[in-house]
């Protein structure tokens, strides 16, 4: 199944080539969860601090703030896996990958690779 799963992700990248198309789909992901646990708008608005109007906005044209995205998800219980978006290096080549290594500990980034 892990194999299955990072064959799945690694296809991910291709099918999903613009920020629209992934604003899209998370809004309708979003509202799948938000149906399965039986929660209005309203709900979520209340629970969230998050004005009904950015949620349909949201679910009807993928737009939202950061700050409003990370509202509804911590409300649907998904508090750890917005909080981690970012927690773990991802790259597509060894080159990427020993680039990654070599600036890990490095503060900020430079043109050119000159440090």
């Amino acid at each position: 199944m892990g194999e299955t799963n990072n064959i799945l992700a690694i296809l991910d990248n291709y099918i999903h080539n613009n920020p629209d198309e992934i604003a899209h789909d998370m809004a309708n992901d979003f509202r799948k969860r938000r149906i399965e646990k039986n929660l209005t708008r309203e709900q979520v608005a209340e629970e969230s601090g998050v004005a009904v109007s950015n949620i349909i906005r949201f679910e009807q044209k993928g737009l939202i703030s950061l700050k409003n995205l990370i509202s509804i998800a911590m409300t649907l219980g998904y508090t750890h896996e917005i909080k981690n978006i970012f927690s773990e290096p991802k790259y597509q080549t060894m080159e990427e990958l020993q680039q990654i290594k070599r600036n890990q500990n490095k503060k900020k980034a430079y043109r050119n690779g000159k440090d």
